[in-house]
């Protein structure tokens, strides 16, 4: 007997000891819990070392960017809701972003973006639909981006701040000498409606100039244009032209 009541009180302290390590070392055991529904403003997914994976968000809790794990200010980002997709590094790695409204007068202004980033870049493949009083647009887009050690996300916004201190001559020139060095991405392929309510191909060179056209009108007329350097349509093939 005196045998077991010793055992028990050994017991009892290691209980006891063990249960003190955990709460002071905070360690914590898995929990699952299921919803049928959850309202909320904001959704972090993170890895257990806390590096945020995905954001889904609404407006007002839109964050902004996030490099190497620190998250920058974007306020042009604060009309929108939806998603963002983080890399292992805590690098924004693309996104979702949707909005809709009318405003006061009378106008719409909706869009909705899903996007697809380079590592440490900007965006590679973007689906796009844009509504306003102007015109409404559905494309598919694909980019060339350079790699990030050739142009950074910090080198974009320094080429930004410095071309809006040059006079306005002077930006393009400042523009097209960075395209022409490979430090600027450009779009090579473009599909999706027109102003006219047609729909095109745009095939497009290195520095985003568009080389090939293939074009269909909203009264169904079909049509292949080959254009140069300088836009000029050296080219166009229609049905029932010579090939």
């Amino acid at each position: 007997m005196s045998q077991i009541r010793t055992f028990l009180s050994g017991a009892t302290t290691m209980a006891a000891t063990l249960a003190a390590v955990f709460a002071l070392t905070g360690a914590k055991t898995e929990r699952q819990q299921t919803f049928d529904e959850i309202t909320v403003g904001r959704i972090n997914i993170v890895e257990p070392d806390g590096t945020k994976r995905l954001v889904i968000s609404n407006r007002a809790r839109f964050p902004g960017d996030f490099k190497q794990g620190k998250e920058g200010a974007r306020p042009d980002r604060r009309s929108f809701a939806g998603m963002l997709f983080i890399n292992e590094e805590g690098t924004e790695n693309g996104g979702l972003i949707q909005k809709g409204s009318i405003g006061a007068d009378g106008q719409v202004s909706s869009g909705l973006s899903l996007t697809f980033d380079r590592f440490r870049q900007d965006q590679a493949l973007q689906l796009l639909s844009h509504d306003s009083a102007s015109r409404q647009t559905t494309a598919v887009l694909i980019n060339d981006v350079p790699d990030f050690k050739v142009t950074s996300m910090d080198d974009l916004t320094r080429f930004r701040e410095e071309a809006r201190k040059l006079p306005e001559a002077e930006r393009r020139p400042y523009w097209n000498k960075l395209t022409e060095e490979g430090r600027l991405g450009a779009n090579r392929v473009w599909l999706g409606n027109t102003g006219d309510k047609g729909s095109s191909l745009q095939l497009k060179d290195a520095r985003g100039r568009t080389r090939m056209l293939l074009l269909v009108s909203a009264d169904g007329k079909a049509q292949i244009q080959m254009l140069d350097e300088q836009g000029k349509v050296v080219k166009s093939i229609e049905p029932g032209s010579p090939g």
